[in-house]
């Protein structure tokens, strides 16, 4: 396959889009924290739940912060080859961008853990709202 600039540039679109839908998730854990915190603070028992979601809020900041490096690494990546191409070293621009399209993957496939770690965290809120 000839690699052009136009394909790697594609990419450009692409993890932009996927960097805002991970800030957005971020600053939406940031405001759920803030919010647990004046909860937290406001009731001087220990409840179960609050414990669970603070646990569960732990492991999705640690994947945010990972599916945020990967697109950035995979976003430096593809910036790289672009810059291959133009300086026509083809191989090390090829090798550059399938590394780049592996970080994207990395990246994605966090994404979807996140997100199975945010569906199990509202159905711990669901069930305290329940009992």
């Amino acid at each position: 396959m000839q690699l052009n600039l136009s394909i790697p540039a594609l990419l450009f679109p692409a993890i932009s889009l996927t960097m805002l839908a991970y800030n957005a998730r971020y600053l939406a854990i940031a405001a759920l924290i803030r919010q647990l915190h004046k909860q937290f603070e406001e009731t001087s028992t220990s409840a179960h739940p609050l414990k669970q979601q603070i646990q569960q809020l732990r492991k999705r900041l640690g994947i945010i912060k990972n599916m945020q490096a990967t697109a950035i690494i995979s976003f430096l990546l593809a910036a790289i080859t672009m810059f291959l191409i133009y300086v026509e070293m083809q191989i090390w621009a090829n090798v550059i961008f399938g590394v780049s399209l592996v970080f994207l993957v990395i990246s994605l496939v966090l994404s979807l853990l996140e997100v199975q770690l945010s569906t199990k965290a509202l159905g711990i809120q669901l069930k305290s709202m329940e009992n």
